[in-house]
Formats: C-alpha cells, sequence, structure tokens
C-alpha cells in the first residue's frame, strides 16, 4: 500500500514521510517544490500543488491512501483524481475549530470545515484528525525570547491544550496503517490545560531565560502582528482567546487512544525546542 503524503515540508508531513518509512510503509513525500525537502534515504518525492489541479494525477499514480492538508481551493478536483487513481482512504488533517458553531463563516475554521464537508460527501473513506493548538505555534514568541523583550499576550489566561506535532504525526500514522481506526473523526489534545502566561513560564524554564509577558490590548495585538497575519485571521484568533479567557481547555484522550501512549506535555516540548528561545 502506497501512501501519498502532502505538505511534507511541514512539520506534521514530514515527521509523517519518517515514521511510514521507518515502520515499511511505501510512502511518497509530495510538496509544492519537492527538491527542497530533506528526506530519508529511499523515499522519493514529486511535486504536488494542492492549489494547482494540473499536479494532482501524477501525484497521485499508484497511491492507496493519502495523507490531505486542507486547503479548499480545488478539493473537489483534487478528489476526482482521488478516485480516478484508485485511492480508497484519505485522512485529513483538520482542526478542532471546526467543531465550533460557525464553523463555516469563521476565517480559523472556514477552510477546514470546506475540505471536510467535501470529504465527507464522496465515497471515499474519510479519517477528520482534528488537532487543537499545536506546541509550535509558541515559535511566534521566540523573537521576543531572543531579543529579551516580554511577550505580548492580549488573553495572558486564555486555555488551550496544546499538542506536540509529533503525537499528530504518530496518530496520523495509526489511521493510516490500521482500518479498524478509519472512517472516524478524532479531537487530538495535549494532556493538559494551560494558559498562553503558564506556556511563556515553561518556555523561560526550558530556556533558562527570563523572559515575562505583558497584558496588550486586541487592537495593540492586531497592530504589532499586521505585518505578517490577515486581519480576519487576526480577529479570529483574538475572538478565539476571548471565549477561552480564564477557562480550562478540553483534554480528549483521543490522542492517547490513537498512539497508544500518553501525549507528551508541552514542558517536555519546550525542553526539546528550548535553543529557538535562548538570547
Amino acid at each position: 500500500m502506497l501512501t501519498l503524503v502532502t505538505g511534507s515540508r511541514g512539520r506534521v508531513g514530514s515527521a509523517l514521510v519518517s515514521l511510514l518509512h521507518r515502520d515499511g510503509h511505501a510512502v511518497r513525500a509530495a510538496s509544492r517544490t519537492p527538491g527542497d525537502l530533506a528526506l530519508p534515504a529511499g523515499v522519493p518525492s514529486v511535486a504536488c500543488d494542492l492549489g494547482d489541479p494540473g499536479t494532482f494525477a501524477a501525484a497521485l499514480e499508484g497511491v492507496d491512501s493519502v495523507f490531505l492538508y486542507a486547503e479548499p481551493s480545488h478539493v473537489t478536483e483534487f478528489l476526482t483524481a482521488a478516485q480516478t487513481a484508485g485511492v480508497t482512504h484519505i485522512a485529513l488533517l483538520s482542526s478542532s475549530s471546526v467543531l465550533d458553531p460557525d464553523a463555516g463563516s469563521n476565517p480559523i475554521a472556514a477552510s477546514h470545515h470546506a475540505v471536510e464537508q467535501a470529504l465527507t460527501a464522496s465515497p471515499l473513506t474519510t479519517t477528520l484528525l482534528r488537532p487543537g493548538a499545536f506546541a509550535g505555534n509558541a515559535y511566534q514568541w521566540s523573537e521576543s525570547f531572543r531579543s529579551g523583550r516580554p511577550v505580548d499576550l492580549p488573553y495572558p489566561q486564555s486555555g488551550t491544550s496544546p499538542i506536540d506535532e509529533a503525537d499528530i504525526a504518530e496518530a496520523a500514522l495509526a489511521v493510516l496503517t490500521d482500518t479498524r481506526l478509519q472512517g472516524s473523526a478524532y479531537h487530538l489534545t495535549g494532556p493538559e490545560s494551560l494558559t498562553a502566561a503558564e506556556q511563556v513560564g515553561l518556555l523561560a524554564a526550558a530556556s533558562g531565560s527570563p523572559a515575562t509577558f505583558r497584558s496588550v490590548s486586541r487592537g495593540a495585538w492586531k497592530d504589532a502582528v499586521s505585518p505578517f497575519v490577515p486581519e480576519a485571521i487576526a480577529e479570529g484568533l483574538l475572538d478565539y482567546w476571548a471565549a477561552t479567557d480564564g477557562t480550562l481547555a478540553e483534554v480528549t484522550g483521543e490522542t492517547e487512544k490513537l498512539t497508544g501512549r500518553p501525549a507528551r506535555t508541552f514542558a517536555a516540548w519546550a525542553a526539546g525546542h528550548a535553543d529557538a528561545f535562548r538570547a
């Protein structure tokens, strides 16, 4: 059985390629720029741009299963090409944001929601992986840490249950290689609820940095990130943090169900990535 992994330059996709290869599963790594991939010896790569249907047929040739990123622009064409190629199963990297009542119009959830809708309407067996906040989202604070500035937090007490991308990759490995797990939706979380302020504290402890945080207004934070975060996304993030301010995030246990072991803690992630946060 051959698995196509789209987005193989990403943290989840690259880890998944290595896991599939390690366990002896045939895998093909796909990327818009396959020449830039750093792959295990013997893993073939192919050009596949989810925004360019002209790349689909060659990427999917001989493929049985697909690990798919949630790009909605040409998902109908991708599914048609997948069916033509004989694909039987797609595991989608979605988002827990689709569980919100306004998922169809929410700027953060909309793309994932649209792809989920297309997949579930198709005849292909579909498995939906719905992680919450990635542990790697903390990289957004790394520049503040390295420069000795406090981290700006509009909602310091907003609670999330950050999940290590390595756990998402292992969950994907499980659903791609065990037919008993396929055809379901899984809400993936880390093992504990942490506030944004607590995450900053754990990163400071791991990196040996004296970094702290400061509370800022919505407007100030949005202005600061405007060069690289679209306004609609920034507003969506602010609304999410406001809704979870002072609350405990859900911890589902679905990650452990798929991987067969405890989910990695944010403290462990911080220790493993501390160099990125040191001055």
